[in-house]
This record gives structure tokens, sequence and C-alpha cells, in this order.
């Protein structure tokens, strides 16, 4: 058996006072957000004058922005394909360039070995 002055199952701040010992919650409301697949969360916030709850909502089963309003919701962000290096550079520079920068950096190559 261990010893010592330890409760065992507690924690800090746990008693039989609850609400009183902590101080009384703010009042809550709850706001109803539906994503483009149906679902519907309702998170929870404090009720504040003059602060509202935010007009866009993840929604935690699947991920999509949610709205509050279930016919009209919030379109799903558009993803971007995966660029490489090469298809950045090719935006900012033409074949042109592409072959005077190359031929440059070839000119340059050539006189540091004696060529």
């Amino acid at each position: 058996m261990a010893s010592g002055n330890a409760i065992r199952g507690s924690r800090v701040g746990a008693g039989p006072m609850g609400e009183a010992e902590r101080g009384d919650t703010a009042p809550r409301i709850r706001v109803s957000y539906w994503c483009a697949r149906g679902h519907e969360s309702k998170p929870s916030f404090a009720e504040e004058p003059g602060v509202a709850p935010p007009e866009v909502w993840d929604c935690p089963r699947c991920g999509l922005p949610a709205g509050q309003d279930r016919d009209n919701p919030p379109a799903a962000p558009r993803t971007e394909p995966y660029k490489t290096h090469l298809a950045y550079v090719k935006e900012r520079r033409t074949e042109a360039d592409g072959e005077a920068i190359l031929s440059e950096a070839l000119e340059q190559l050539r006189k540091r070995r004696g060529e």
C-alpha cells in the first residue's frame, strides 16, 4: 500500500461546494449551425450585450464551414492543387527569360573553369 497524505480519486478544486465555491457561470446561449452536408452543431457562447456569436463555425463532423441559415449553408472552400517549385518559377518567367538566365549561368561557370 502506498502511504502519504494525498486524497486518492480527487482533483484540485473538487469539493462539495460546487458552484458556490467557483462563482456563478455566465449566462449562455446555444446557436445552431448547419454545414453543406446537413450536419447541425450547437455550440454555446457566453451571452454578452453587444456581442454576437460568429456567423460561420467549423462543422465538428466534417470540417466544412457551417452557417446559421439552414437552407443556405456556406459553400465549401476551394482547394488549390499542389504546385511544384518549377510551376511557381514558370508563372514568373517566360521560356526566353529562362534561356537567358541559363546561358548567363553557363557562361559564368565556363569563365571560372578557365574554358
